[in-house]
């Protein structure tokens, strides 16, 4: 291969590479976690394959096509913040245009994805997480209150809804429960990243809580809501869908999420440390859910 042809392969590479970062699959692969592992005990351990499928694909769909929607929104402000001003859009690499279409094609996609391989509240359920990402949280909330993460979370809690509604047909207060886990582990999760990069958020002037209220006000209300996520997460017990197991394993994580919130309150140290504990705190209470189809 000539000098001209392996240059022409590397930037083809690294177009395939930009249109793939609108997606941000590292968030869709934690929220199909959530979504597929609901869907075990659901279905008493035996889910359908093509349910399954239906999740894994749409779910991953929906989700990235709403990711690339918000990078098509916020181009601006991802120009002047130091962690986003690479993307392609701000860097000119993609037209925004492009990113916007992607956007609308993939959620068309995920809902007759969902709809044909599994039902029409699942693929409902996928396309409203969407729409909320959208429209309630990236269009409406995000550059105007500081509360814009807690009521858009809800986009992120949909998936274990999606999953449970594609294994069982409907919805019940195991799924809400795991609804309102996630719902309520958000702003604890989110505001410790915000205030690591609060000078970025300062600057592209949205009114993320650490900015306007300051990290003492985020860090004590991170408390009331890792205190909620810690209690709902118990739910699932009383319902009868997880034995005992779950219910130690779910009061140990809640504990030491709590614990995280609380300690965040003494020193800037524990922030990172809160962020990093969120995620291990989600994906193995969802894990430990997933599991406890196969247990006593």
């Amino acid at each position: 291969m000539n000098a001209s042809a392996a240059t022409m392969s590397t930037g083809a590479l690294q177009v395939v590479r930009d249109y793939i970062s609108l997606l941000k699959l590292r968030i869709v692969a934690l929220l199909d976690a959530t979504a597929l592992a609901v869907m075990i005990p659901a279905a008493h351990g035996h889910p359908r394959l093509a349910a399954v499928m239906a999740v894994l694909v749409g779910g991953t769909l929906a989700a990235g096509g709403a990711h690339a929607i918000n990078c098509w929104f916020d181009r601006d402000i991802d120009a002047e913040m130091t962690r986003t001003r690479k993307r392609p859009l701000p860097g000119g690499r993609i037209p925004a245009s492009h990113a916007l279409v992607l956007g609308i094609a993939l959620n068309v996609a995920a809902f007759a994805v969902l709809w044909e391989w599994a039902n029409l509240l699942a693929a409902t359920l996928a396309l409203a997480g969407a729409l909320i990402y959208v429209f309630v949280y990236t269009i409406w909330l995000k550059r105007s209150t500081p509360q814009n993460i807690v009521i858009g979370g809800a986009a992120g809690a949909m998936p274990p809804l999606v999953g449970w509604a594609a294994a069982t047909g409907g919805i019940d207060l195991t799924a809400l429960a795991f609804f309102a886990v996630v719902f309520f582990w958000t702003p604890p999760h989110f505001w410790a990243l915000a205030q690591v990069i609060k000078s970025d958020y300062a600057r592209a002037r949205i009114p993320m809580l650490p900015v306007v209220a300051g990290e003492q006000s985020a860090k004590r209300q991170s408390v009331a809501y890792a205190i909620a996520a810690a209690l709902v997460s118990v739910v699932p017990f009383f319902t009868g869908s997880a034995g005992a197991i779950y219910l130690a394993g779910a009061a140990v994580l809640g504990i030491g999420l709590v614990g995280m919130t609380v300690l965040d309150l003494t020193g800037r140290r524990w922030t990172r440390r809160l962020f990093a504990y969120s995620l291990v705190y989600v994906a193995a209470l969802f894990g430990l859910f997933a599991i406890s189809a196969y247990l006593p």
